[in-house]
């Protein structure tokens, strides 16, 4: 089973897959379409000044006239750079694209089972294929059976496989009614049966539109990404004046500049770099999630986890581990601890599930209790079912069940006020402390209670110290008394807690907050979490939980694992950081480019710029195309940077700025002198200007 903070393998294509890149280098060819393009102003005019110099280039190949070879070179370069830019955003997009078809893998043709008289106990079905089925229709789901469409369970309780969606080979439990009725299509029913109330049209299930929203077709350009490209059409107008201006510098003194050197000198100098990638920074962000089986419905929610203020976190699966863990042993009177720790270990000792593997390391490791010598021959398990709520042993003639205290009672022929005194009482405190009490039978003798509690998980006070020094503040939601919520937010280290949580007092909370001018995250997976997942500015819903809460988000963690909503956030900033930082690293290679190319153009009108040609360049034409083929290059550098993302670390604004501006701004400013500098000499070695 994956680690719930590790991305997938199987969703995680490689950066250099193959078929990827193929279809990657198909695609941005396509992609040259200038009505594509528009949306890309920097790449769009680099595109257009490609077209000019390759008209200028066939001119001079006919007519003999100008220096073809020179402007033939430009011209190729020029299609390249565009290419590469286009490219980059083609392998962001494939990388989303192979998650889609992992996706719709899960997809199997079956019979589903409609209900002809759905309130009738006699459960009389049609079988009819998925596509004819419509919303409000009823189908019966039985154990093996496929689950054809996404649907509420109005009828029923079982056990879910939702390996196909989440990736994630324990089952879950589904039952009508509640926050766990919600069921998706092409997930399996392992035990008992349930009717389901199809919810969604074929073509329009969850599973559809996740791979619509991998693929990227409803992707939009975030606030920061439109506030970018701005900024970058600004500075190819400036760029483009600056062009203009030297042009008329150069025939006022008498310097021969021809329009290829012109033209290539204004791509130079606007911010390609930047240019060529913002689209996959921007995808390769909502890509990064993906790989951690969150689908985010749109860029500006993943841009806005980067902008996170406060964190309003769930305590059970979040805080503390989903699954409550065995923390003491009760017996009751003329019962000793260790015939109870024995009784409850042999009972546990098949249960996979966290809390019985809990138990069987309480009753080792504290009590010091081991299996009886031969316990296992002969005996018989009998698994925990959803409609028992019990599970156990059968060896001999003994018979020991562990499960609900009512159901233990029942089965023990007792109700709770009859129950001894050292049983009601150690139900009743175990209660009152917000843990989960299991009663533990021998044949029909009860022998005591189990003390199930929410232990908070290791680490997690440091990681919200991280988030603080972040100047994130962290928020635990729980419907737990306010004495239990103190204990535990003050053992896991958060800053505030909202106990005894209504929808109300977390819409109330968020929009508060919101009214103060903070940006917050919220995960959820019940009806009741809906509003408050609407109006927070990252809603992240669980894939487990209702239909209402996952339309609510904006994003939708696959396995329900809230403790994501930590890797979110750094994914965000990550984007955020990528972004800023290669935006730094091309306007400082903007600035370095002009400094570059300029002395070396007009020393020959104006000597005294010889102080500023440091690079001593061979010639005007060399300095040129030496440029224009390390633009490209340098696209094809940042390309795997781009996808992959700056590393993240939690450190402040001043801290990150002084990063941004010592690693790439001063790289921006050396590399393209060492970058153009080399190429020269290649240039001017093979006479290529």
């Amino acid at each position: 089973m994956a680690k719930p903070n590790s991305p997938k393998s199987s969703a995680a294509p490689r950066l250099l897959d193959g078929a990827i890149l193929r279809t990657a280098a198909l695609q941005s060819v396509l992609k040259l379409d200038p009505r594509q393009l528009m949306r890309n102003p920097v790449i769009f005019v680099t595109e257009v000044v490609a077209a000019l110099v390759t008209v200028l280039f066939v001119r001079d190949l006919v007519a003999h006239t100008g220096t073809p070879v020179f402007s033939g070179q430009i011209a190729a370069w020029l299609w390249f750079t565009v290419l590469f830019a286009t490219f980059a955003e083609a392998v962001a997009e494939g990388r989303g694209k192979a998650q889609a078809a992992s996706l719709r893998k899960t997809r199997s043709d079956t019979v589903a089972k409609k209900l002809l008289f759905p309130d009738s106990p006699d459960r009389i079905y049609e079988g009819v294929a998925p596509t004819e089925l419509e919303i409000g229709d009823i189908v019966l789901v039985e154990a093996g059976d496929l689950i054809p469409l996404d649907g509420e369970i109005v009828e029923g309780v079982a056990s879910v496989n939702e390996a196909a969606i989440t990736g994630e080979s324990a089952p879950v439990i589904r039952e009508a009614g509640g926050d766990r009725s919600a069921v998706t299509g092409g997930t399996t029913v392992l035990s008992d049966w349930i009717k389901v109330k199809i919810t969604a049209k074929p073509g329009e299930t969850f599973i559809d539109r996740m791979i619509a929203l991998v693929e990227g077709a409803e992707r939009q350009k975030t606030p920061n990404e439109l506030a970018l490209s701005i900024l970058l059409s600004g500075m190819t107008l400036i760029f483009l004046i600056a062009v203009v201006t030297l042009w008329g510098l150069a025939g006022y003194s008498g310097t021969a500049l021809s329009v290829v050197v012109l033209v290539a000198l204004l791509v130079t100098l606007i911010p390609t770099t930047i240019g060529g990638l913002l689209s996959a920074i921007g995808i390769a962000g909502m890509d990064r999630l993906i790989r951690f089986n969150v689908i985010a419905t749109s860029g500006r929610a993943v841009e806005a986890a980067g902008d996170v203020d406060t964190l309003l976190l769930d305590k059970t699966g979040t805080i503390t581990f989903g699954n409550r863990m065995a923390s003491e042993f009760i017996p009751v009177a003329g019962v000793t601890e260790a015939t109870l720790a024995e009784a409850v270990l042999l009972a546990s000792l098949a249960d996979e599930t966290p809390e019985g593997r809990s138990i069987v390391a309480l009753a080792r490791g504290e009590y010091g209790i081991t299996e009886p010598a031969g316990a296992a021959e002969g005996a018989t398990v009998v698994p925990f079912a959803a409609q028992t709520r019990v599970s156990g042993i059968d060896i001999g003639e003994r018979s020991i069940r562990k499960g609900a205290v009512d159901a233990i009672l029942k089965i023990a022929g007792h109700t709770l006020p009859a129950a001894p005194e050292e049983f009601r009482r150690a139900v009743d405190r175990i209660a009152r402390s917000g843990g989960t009490p299991l009663g533990v039978i021998d044949g029909r003798r009860l022998l005591g209670v189990v003390h199930l509690k929410d232990v908070v998980k290791p680490g997690i006070r440091e990681r919200f110290a991280a988030l603080r020094s972040m100047g994130i503040k962290t928020v635990m939601v729980t419907g737990d008394n306010p004495v239990t919520a103190a204990s535990i937010a003050s053992e896991a280290g958060v800053d505030d807690f909202i106990a005894e949580a209504t929808p109300e007092d977390k819409l109330r909370y968020i929009r508060r907050e919101q009214v103060g001018g903070r940006l917050i995250a919220m995960c959820g997976d019940g009806t009741n979490d809906a509003p408050a997942l609407a109006q927070a500015d990252v809603g992240v819903a669980m894939q487990t939980g209702t239909q209402a809460a996952r339309e609510a988000g904006n994003m939708v963690d696959l396995d329900s694992n809230p403790t994501k909503l930590i890797e979110i956030v750094e994914i965000g900033k990550q984007l955020l950081m990528t972004r800023g930082s290669l935006t730094t690293f091309s306007i400082a290679n903007d600035v370095a480019k002009y400094f570059a190319i300029l002395p070396a153009l007009f020393i020959a009108t104006y000597p005294e710029l010889g102080a500023l040609n440091v690079m001593r360049l061979a010639s005007p034409q060399s300095a040129i195309l030496s440029a224009v083929i390390f633009n490209a290059l340098i696209i094809i550098a940042l390309i795997p940077l781009a996808l992959k993302g700056v590393s993240y670390r939690p450190v402040g604004a001043a801290a990150l700025l002084k990063r941004n501006l010592v690693v790439y701004g001063l790289g921006g400013l050396v590399l393209p002198f060492v970058g153009i500098k080399a190429i020269d000499l290649v240039v001017a070695a093979l006479h290529l200007a």
